[in-house]
């Protein structure tokens, strides 16, 4: 039986009223035809590495192991930051290092860096605006026709972390932010959805008022600001039929405080 052609999938801040997506499409079919073409989504804002990284690693897990990614918010791009080519488990990544694989990295049981610098497997000439095109499309496509991840430059050991704000701890209280907001009005915070299991009795706050938890947007009332576990793995506010972010004037940087329990179960 004939092996399954391989599959490439693209994420980028490109939009589709412009050329650039068919340029990556272009190059990729050029090099390896038999590749298979999915798009994740080329509507991350245009230079929003967080809303970059955050659609990245929620939606890797659901692609087929080898599956290669080819990641695109670089607002650096023509400067000396590096390019990765990133195996995490049974997937590879391609982007640059600003942040845009940290999350996925982070998940990942193991995992291989490989900072790209042999210019063989790129376009003969590099344009200092479309690394995309010119350096990851035409490395996606060699990835996809067999070459090892080792002969595209040199091993690193380290990858730049997305700046996420960092969560602030008091007594009894957790106080994080508004990171992203969704195409459906809901607010994910850079609060871990775990937290919500261990404070099943404490109480969600935004705007200094308080958030029921629930389990789904079902759970919600007409109209009502909730609070549960996302399936990107942080907590997020939303309205059941509505949206969070227009009915609560909400932008990134709000602070969200998650109170903890106390023993009497009051928060």
């Amino acid at each position: 039986m004939a092996s399954r052609s391989p599959l490439i999938a693209l994420l980028t801040d490109f939009g589709t009223r412009d050329w650039y997506v068919a340029c990556l499409k272009g190059v990729i079919a050029g090099i390896c035809p038999r590749a298979r073409l999915i798009d994740i989504t080329h509507d991350i804002p245009p230079q929003d590495v967080t809303a970059g990284a955050l659609n990245v690693a929620a939606s890797a897990p659901w692609l087929p192991p080898k599956t290669i990614l080819v990641c695109l918010v670089d607002p650096g791009v023509g400067t000396a930051r590096p390019l990765l080519a990133a195996q995490a488990d049974e997937q590879i990544f391609l982007g640059p290092d600003n942040g845009l694989l940290s999350l996925v990295l982070a998940r990942a049981g193991r995992r291989t860096l490989i900072r790209l610098t042999n210019p063989a497997y790129w376009l003969k000439d590099i344009s200092r605006t479309f690394h995309g095109r010119d350096i990851l499309a035409p490395v996606a496509a060699h990835l996809a026709r067999g070459v090892r991840l080792a002969s595209l430059g040199l091993p690193v050991t380290r990858y730049r972390p997305l700046p996420l704000p960092r969560i602030r701890k008091t007594a009894g209280r957790l106080t994080g932010q508004i990171i992203y907001l969704d195409t459906f009005g809901n607010l994910i915070t850079n609060l871990p959805a775990g937290l919500l299991a261990s404070s099943r009795r404490g109480a969600f706050r935004y705007h200094r008022s308080p958030v029921r938890v629930v389990s789904s947007y079902g759970d919600g009332r007409s109209g009502e600001l909730i609070a549960l576990a996302g399936s990107h793995g942080f907590i997020e506010l939303a309205i059941r039929n509505g949206s969070a972010a227009a009915r609560a004037r909400a932008k990134r940087g709000d602070p969200v405080e998650l109170l903890a329990a106390s023993p009497h179960g009051r928060a």
